[in-house]
């Protein structure tokens, strides 16, 4: 077999004419040694989008990383197995991403209303949310990956493909996954709460008459993320934040200072609107209007995609045959039994409130059904890493909201048992997208779906463990207030304000419709709304490393002599970088584990290693250690 996919493999057939790259022999890809191999990565990708999504508010994908560690280890602990058997693995790496890329934008909102959750709770609700995503994508498979085959390219699908075909080039990205793992690990180290003995943060904050304030936090996974989404993406995050810290920001510190005495800040009765500092701008005014941003983005969003639901909808109901060829016993099992986990759920999360849990059950599946075709259908169009799950998170939370509201269903208890709901139906979304992608690529491989249905089942359920043992687990970290949180947490702060302001009625309309309206302007002037709003909401510390991993990428990009040279520099930058992530997420996770457990106590940076300096520093060693072993990529080692 060639080491790249046929041209039949983007769509110049019809998809029940497809002949796939493993056109004959064993379907199988699974046994005993890539299953166990496929659950330590879920495990790993689960972790660590948890932990880099909720600091950074992105997530990054978990295909092509996957795909690459698992040819890795396929080679050497089931090389029998072969492509098939490194294809199970890149979809278990996905499995367990898109689990915490969905719960994470709601599930800590618990926290943030001041609430709790049992692990039995939160496992239940996700467990739910995955049958359910999977067992509705099952039931359009056919419709969407082989009947739509070449008219959705599934771009992320294609490059996974590509990148498994290409299997000699696995050891040299692994050469650098390795770099970026321990040059995160190390920063991580020193910096975070393993020893804690110098500071990562540049920081500059003006109090006098233009209150102002510039961070960086040299973070290795925000800079691998940085070089990953590129610098459009980053640089758009970075002008929101820069429209907050020096537009926002000085305009409200100005006017608040005509305040007369007395006058005290909406939330905290205990500062004085003329004295504020720019730390209560940020908590108190700007942290709203950002909110407010990230409402009319959602909700814009959700707006344009009716068409598309219309369109899914008819054609998955008039897409004939859908059970030949496609859909299996097992993936209706799947269905049924997310059906039933949902009811077992809400039950639970509803303190046995029979009315609520039924009602809110059946509008929670109406709403997942409609947003899971949807989300197979984008991602065969733009990819999971552009999925617009913010979008349809928010309408549908809005809608479930309101019933709430309708039902007189409005103290802290129902908020928790609403942000539950929510955590089923992003789940379902999110996994949806993840299963679709990883099925196209076992579409174009060769793989049985069945095998892949299971695998990934698995690998889900397994991340939904993780990730709520992860949130638990950081719960007194996540529900800290006030500005320099450890997690930024965008879209669960989202979630908390608007659903608890709705149900309260203790809203802030006026900074929420001010941001609204500053989206709506975004929407005009055809600008990314979400994309500009997060950065808005973000702490500047955290957009501008992100922006400086972008800046890497323009380097390399621009120091390559020809095209050949900057894909491989670049194809050797991405690695690296999800290694950075890798790096920073799982160590850093690791230390805060000791850290609850007593093992380790940091007693934090004094002198020079306090200062500003000390981060400059670090960030110097990041960015160098970034870029030489790039510069020092070789063009022969491309493919």
């Amino acid at each position: 077999m060639d080491n790249k996919l046929s041209k039949a493999a983007y769509g110049s057939v019809d998809g029940k004419d497809y002949v796939p790259y493993v056109s004959s022999g064993s379907k199988s890809g699974g046994n005993v040694a890539v299953l166990t191999i496929g659950i330590v990565m879920a495990v790993l990708f689960a972790a660590s989008t948890a932990y880099s999504g909720m600091k950074s508010g992105l997530t990054v994908a978990a295909g092509i990383p996957g795909s690459i560690i698992g040819s890795a280890f396929i080679a050497v602990f089931a090389k029998q197995k072969g492509i098939l058997g490194k294809n199970i693995l890149q979809g278990m790496s996905s499995g367990g991403e898109s689990v915490a890329s969905g719960m994470i934008f709601v599930l800590p909102a618990v926290f943030l209303i001041g609430s709790k959750f049992s692990f039995l709770e939160g496992f239940a609700v996700g467990v739910g949310g995955v049958l359910f995503g999977i067992g509705i994508a099952s039931l359009v498979y056919k419709y969407l990956i082989v009947v739509e085959h070449g008219k959705l390219m599934y771009p992320e699908s294609m490059a996974i493909s590509e990148t498994l075909v290409a299997s000699q080039g696995a050891g040299e990205s692994m050469k650098y996954m390795g770099i970026g793992f321990g040059v995160g690990g190390v920063i991580t180290v020193i910096t975070g709460a393993f020893l804690n003995v110098a500071n990562n943060v540049i920081s500059y904050i003006n109090e006098s008459f233009y209150k102002w304030k510039f961070e960086i936090e040299v973070n290795p996974l925000l800079l691998g993320i940085g070089f990953i989404v590129g610098l459009e993406v980053s640089l758009t995050m970075f002008a929101g934040s820069i429209f907050a810290n020096f537009g926002i920001m000085p305009l409200i510190g100005y006017f608040s200072s005509l305040a007369k005495e007395g006058e005290a800040v909406w939330n905290n009765p205990n500062v004085a609107l003329n004295a504020m500092q720019v730390n209560h701008i940020a908590g108190s005014y700007v942290k709203y209007i950002g909110a407010g941003m990230m409402l009319s983005g959602g909700l814009i969003g959700a707006i344009k995609l009716i068409p598309t639901i219309i369109l899914s909808v008819k054609e998955t109901i008039n897409a004939k045959s859908t059970n030949s060829s496609g859909n299996s016993s097992s993936a209706n099992l799947i269905l049924i039994g997310g059906v039933i986990v949902g009811f077992i759920a809400a039950f639970l999360v509803t303190g046995g409130n029979i009315l609520m849990a039924i009602i809110v059950s059946i509008l929670s599946f109406f709403l997942s059904l409609l947003f899971v075709i949807v989300s197979g259908r984008l991602t065969g169009t733009i990819g999971t890493s552009n999925l617009p799950v913010s979008g349809m998170t928010i309408a549908s939370l809005v809608i479930v909201t309101l019933l709430f509201v309708v039902m007189g269903w409005t103290n802290p208890e129902n908020n928790k048992s609403l942000l539950l709901f929510g955590t089923f139906i992003v789940i379902a979304i999110s996994i949806a997208g993840g299963y679709c992608q990883s099925q196209k690529v076992t579409f174009v491989i060769g793989g049985d779906k069945s095998e892949m249905d299971r695998y990934f089942v698995i690998a889900s359920i397994i991340g939904v463990a993780v990730v709520v043992g992860v949130i638990l687990l950081l719960s007194s970290q996540l529900a800290m207030t006030g500005d320099n949180v450890p997690f930024a947490l965008p879209q669960a702060n989202l979630i908390s304000t608007l659903t608890a302001g709705i149900m309260s009625g203790q809203l802030p309309w006026h900074m929420i419709i001010v941001g609204v309206v500053m989206g709506v302007v975004l929407f005009f002037l055809n600008l990314p709304i979400m994309t500009v709003a997060i950065g808005f909401y973000l702490p500047i510390s955290t957009t501008s490393i992100i922006l400086i991993g972008a800046l890497v990428r323009l380097f390399i990009e621009r120091s390559s002599k020809t095209e050949q040279e900057k894909e491989v520099k670049v194809g050797n930058g991405i690695s690296l970088s999800s290694g950075l992530v890798a790096g920073g997420s799982i160590i850093g996770l690791v230390g805060i584990i000791l850290q609850v457990l007593g093992v380790i106590k940091g007693s934090g940076p004094s002198g020079f290693t306090a200062s500003n300096g000390m981060a400059f520093v670090l960030l110097l060693v990041l960015i160098i250690s970034t870029i030489i072993p790039l510069l020092n990529s070789k063009v022969n080692n491309a493919k």
